[in-house]
């Protein structure tokens, strides 16, 4: 319940009671970010197998089972309930 509370309660606020200057966040896709980034010249690069596997055996045998860790690509994508929460990525300029 904290995450949900802290973190998509947080956002939900801001999307249904804010909007124009009082907006504090306009959330985008991890996708849309890959495209900025590509657009402005960085190049992502892999995360290394053994950290992601590490880092996926220690949420699974250590959190709720609620919240997940799974990977799209180059990227790595924190969930809650199915939802991304957050979305790492590893770039450098070309």
């Amino acid at each position: 319940m904290l995450i949900e509370k802290e973190i998509i309660g947080r956002e939900a606020l801001n999307v249904i009671a804010c909007e124009g200057w009082e907006r504090v966040e306009r959330p985008e896709s991890y996708k849309q970010w890959q495209v900025r980034n590509m657009r402005a010249g960085f190049v992502q690069l892999p995360f290394d197998r053994e950290l992601v596997k590490k880092a996926a055996w220690k949420v699974k045998s250590s959190y709720h089972k609620d919240f997940v860790i799974d990977e799209d690509g180059r990227w790595l994508l924190q969930g809650w309930k199915g939802r991304t929460i957050f979305a790492i990525s590893v770039w450098k300029p070309t």
